[in-house]
């Protein structure tokens, strides 16, 4: 046994220079980056401001006066307006040209229709009525007492005055002229019906002839049209 032993101690001994260090190649490697310790938390997180220096130059870009542009249906809608507009002031210059017209008609004693005014016939209330329906189209004008323009009571003082009686011009101091009448259906044409607001002259069938306002002018109207409440009938012819 002792020579077996001795035997297998020498074996190593001759085995152990094959496997030294010194000649087996062995590879190394190191980090070719730093160590990182930290943990980065949200990195998915957008940023939500960002810091501008305040004397940072960006070229004037701030101040550039971007045009505004305007989308189709308001560009059509402008065109509409100014359209409409001028055809407004196109009728505004035709209605004054025809007021002209008007009333150089009447001052050269026509009607507004271009009708020769006739003189009164005789002084009765009939023949008034129906001289008075000559002027229906003449224009208003408040204060006037003139074919040219006048209000109710200057139509109502101008026409009588043609069959030479003077009349007040106000319509509150014609509901004491003549004599009255004490009713519309005794109403007879070339009465004057009068209110402290207005007044006209009735022509039969519950109408009377009137100058109403600046847009309608001298117009045969209604009795319950041109009157609001009570009024005074007085028969002066």
């Amino acid at each position: 046994m002792l020579v077996a032993v001795a035997a297998i101690g020498a074996t190593c001994a001759v085995m152990a220079p094959l496997a030294t260090a010194d000649d087996v190649e062995t590879v190394t490697s190191s980090r070719s980056f730093p160590k990182v310790t930290t943990v980065k938390k949200d990195l998915f997180a957008e940023a939500t401001s960002t810091e501008v220096d305040a004397d940072a130059d960006w070229g004037g870009i701030e101040s550039l006066d971007v045009p505004q542009t305007k989308s189709a249906a308001e560009i059509a809608a402008e065109e509409q307006a100014a359209a409409e507009e001028e055809a407004r002031q196109a009728a505004a210059a035709a209605a004054a040209a025809s007021r002209s017209a008007e009333r150089d008609s009447l001052s050269s004693g026509t009607s507004a229709t271009t009708t020769t005014v006739t003189p009164p016939a005789s002084a009765t209330g009939a023949s008034l009525a129906s001289y008075a329906t000559q002027f229906v189209g003449a224009p208003y004008a408040w204060g006037g007492s003139t074919p040219s323009g006048w209000d109710c009571s200057g139509f109502v003082m101008y026409v009588f005055a043609q069959f030479g009686v003077s009349l007040p011009h106000s319509s509150g101091a014609m509901m004491s002229v003549g004599s009255p009448v004490g009713s519309l259906a005794e109403a007879q044409p070339g009465d004057i019906i009068t209110n402290s607001g207005h007044a006209a002259i009735y022509i039969g069938n519950g109408m009377v002839v009137n100058a109403l306002n600046v847009g309608q002018g001298t117009q045969i109207t209604s009795v319950s049209t041109s009157f609001y409440g009570s009024y005074a009938i007085r028969r002066v012819l």
